[in-house]
């Protein structure tokens, strides 16, 4: 339990961390008793659902339940035909065989599913693909089995010893046009700012097929379907083919924390039996997020979760996934009712064992496919042990996002005048994390980008980005909150401890907030798009930002720094300066609204240092108060000690970034 001995703290409740790890590993024997592995046991997607072989079709499906099963779909006209008929295998299986010409690649089906006192239409849980009929809002499968498979062009890049630079996507919301974006316009259009842009991860949200396009894909009714509003399964695949093309892993969003309602689309009465996927009773709904929620604790949930894990992981070679909602899988109650302030809240037996089990086997079993592959929780809790490996007593993230650091960001701009804000607490915010474990840190989130919050631009500028983005226009309100927002994003990423992560349009301060069409907005897609016409306007302020992002981007990525530890140098509460160094580099911010710093001291170690990069650059929409030819030398300070004084001039509401390289023949 080599979690207990990195922290200590975490000794009194040994007996319980070896219980669960002795539950992962009694679980995962059950579940491969008779397979070689966690591999071979999740490959449900290849029994289960349509499929074409040399000879016919073949439908299995999972449906204890029912008393009987009829495909029905557009080649027998939607009606209920025996020679459709499924016929029950086993116990809880149910399967149909027909010739081939029965069936076309691209027809639309269903199943008619009847039960003790009812009766439904139901979209296979296993269907590949489903499409929506515009004049109904109805969903349909399809489908989905091309003659000519897609063929991959290019190999996954090699992930080992990479930290994750990730640019977080909408493909929906991509477009500037007031429409649902597509794979192929994301592909043509944006992929090529991101390859610019430096980053070396794409995290595409919303993939999972969901019927409500406004639930940003967190309703999921289809778990192996790709979302048919943004194109075909092979537009999703050449995506993902051209960022590996340039060296970018992709991962997804996967959402195996809850499910949609719908029972149409969904899971939650699949054949009539409420608790076949999910749990009955108060455990059923999660109250706060208006959605059904999985029992971890059946093997048939855990064969249909893993084997979507193995699913997209093989057929669409993404390198791995953003785990969504893993607190309100972790608790209970869902995490809602803890402060976290305890330890005791994590071991208290209000946890969810079936779920951290679940959790743990997705991990495994995404090292099984591809060793080398991310896999990030979102988890709000801290639990400890999280991001840590199975065999050192944790539950096998390679990742945890740092969630308290967006939420930090956004309280003091709320609530203090950055003249009051504390570098000593800021320095600890950016930095603290569980000892062995890797994060992801980020400055603000898609959640801050939504109706009801804010971006970080959109709480320095507010109102004034409507009437002085122009740089025809000056504006001090502007002035400040550019400086400040280029300088909160390069302290966030250059002491991220494992990775960074920004969502789409904020890193050139997309203005105003996210909106998706509904009946509230008289389904409007004004605030569902992404304005990229604003960063590319060389008269507007907005390129300033996104040039800035992609400097700092660029310069992590290629020099590998997230890899060097973070080394404070100097924090001064009273002066707002925060110094650190990692690598080769030497990272400077001076906080202070006014002051500007001239020979400012601070210790280093002997050499000689070049400027790589200012905020204040006026490329960068700064006055340009620092001369970056000048290179720097350290000179002998006693009261340093063993340490060298570097004087620098650093500049009000500035960041800078140096280089060292050592003096030749000087000790």
């Amino acid at each position: 339990m080599k979690i207990i001995e990195t922290d200590p703290w975490l000794e009194p409740y040994a007996p319980v961390i070896k219980r669960r790890a002795e539950l992962i590993k009694k679980k995962e024997s059950e579940l491969t008793a008779d397979s070689e592995n966690l591999e071979s046991f999740s490959t449900g997607h290849l029994y289960f659902g349509i499929h074409r072989t040399e000879k016919d079709w073949i439908f299995r499906d999972w449906m204890p339940n029912a008393k009987s099963v009829h495909l029905i779909g557009e080649f027998n006209d939607w009606s209920v035909n025996e020679d459709f008929a499924l016929s029950k295998i086993s116990d809880s299986t149910w399967e149909l065989k027909i010739p081939l010409d029965y069936i076309n690649h691209g027809d639309q089906y269903k199943l008619k599913v009847t039960w003790n006192n009812g009766s439904g239409d139901r979209i296979p849980a296993w269907a590949l693909r489903t499409v929506q009929i515009e004049e109904t809002g109805i969903f349909n499968a399809q489908v989905w089995s091309p003659r000519e498979p897609y063929k991959w062009k290019f190999e996954s890049p090699d992930l080992s010893g990479r930290h994750p630079v990730i640019y977080e996507a909408h493909v929906g919301m991509a477009t500037e046009g007031h429409n649902v974006g597509t794979f192929r316009q994301f592909r043509e259009q944006v992929l090529p700012r991101v390859i610019e842009s430096g980053y070396n991860t794409l995290q595409l949200m919303a993939i999972q097929e969901h019927p409500y396009y406004g639930s940003f894909g967190y309703h999921v009714s289809g778990l192996f379907a790709v979302s048919s509003r943004f194109g075909t399964p092979d537009d999703l695949k050449n995506l993902i083919d051209e960022a590996h093309q340039h060296g970018i892993a992709v991962i997804m969003d996967i959402v195996h924390s809850h499910a949609v309602k719908n029972e149409l689309e969904g899971l939650g009465m699949y054949a009539g039996d409420p608790g076949q996927f999910f749990h009955t009773g108060h455990r059923r709904e999660h109250t706060g997020w208006d959605s059904l929620c999985y029992d971890y604790g059946k093997n048939e949930v855990l064969h249909f979760l893993l084997s979507n894990v193995h699913f997209w992981l093989k057929e669409y070679r993404f390198d791995g996934f953003r785990f969504d909602g893993v607190t309100s899988m972790l608790y209970y109650d869902h995490g809602l009712e803890r402060a976290f302030s305890s330890y005791n809240n994590y071991f208290d037996g209000g946890q969810d064992e079936d779920a951290i089990v679940c959790l743990a086997l997705a991990n495994k079993l995404i090292t099984e496919l591809k060793p080398d592959a991310i896999s990030i929780a979102e988890d709000m809790s801290g639990y400890p042990g999280l991001a840590a490996p199975l065999n050192a007593g944790g539950i096998g993230f390679t990742h945890r996002l740092s969630m308290g650091v967006p939420d930090y960001w956004i309280r003091i701009i709320k609530e203090k005048a950055d003249e009051n804000w504390n570098m000593t607490e800021l320095f600890h915010e950016l930095t603290s994390k569980r000892p062995g474990e890797e994060v992801i840190a980020y400055a603000e989130s898609h959640d801050q980008a939504l109706v009801g919050d804010k971006t970080i631009i959109f709480r320095l500028v507010d109102k004034e980005m409507y009437w002085h983005m122009n740089k025809s226009s000056e504006n001090l309100i502007v002035d400040r909150g550019i400086a400040l927002h280029k300088m909160i994003r390069l302290i966030t990423l250059a002491t991220a401890g494992g990775g960074y992560l920004n969502f789409m349009g904020n890193e050139f301060g997309h203005p105003e907030w996210i909106d998706f069409p509904r009946e509230g907005n008289n389904w409007s897609y004004q605030y569902a798009r992404r304005q990229w016409s604003l960063v590319d306007n060389m008269e507007l302020k907005y390129h300033y930002m996104g040039d800035f992002d992609r400097e700092i981007i660029t310069l992590i990525v290629n020099s590998n720094c997230l890899e060097h530890p973070c080394n404070p140098v100097k924090i001064d509460d009273g002066d707002k300066i925060i110094s650190f160094s990692r690598g080769k580099f030497l990272f400077v911010f001076n906080f202070h609204p006014s002051n500007s710093y001239t020979s400012y001291g601070l210790p280093a170690d002997q050499g000689k240092y070049r400027y790589i990069l200012s905020s204040d650059e006026a490329r960068f929409g700064g006055f340009e108060r620092v001369d970056l030819a000048t290179l720097h030398r350290t000179t002998r300070e006693r009261s340093f000690g063993l340490k060298q004084k570097l004087d620098l001039y650093i500049p009000a509401r500035t960041a800078l970034v140096l280089e060292k390289s050592a003096v030749p023949g000087v000790r």
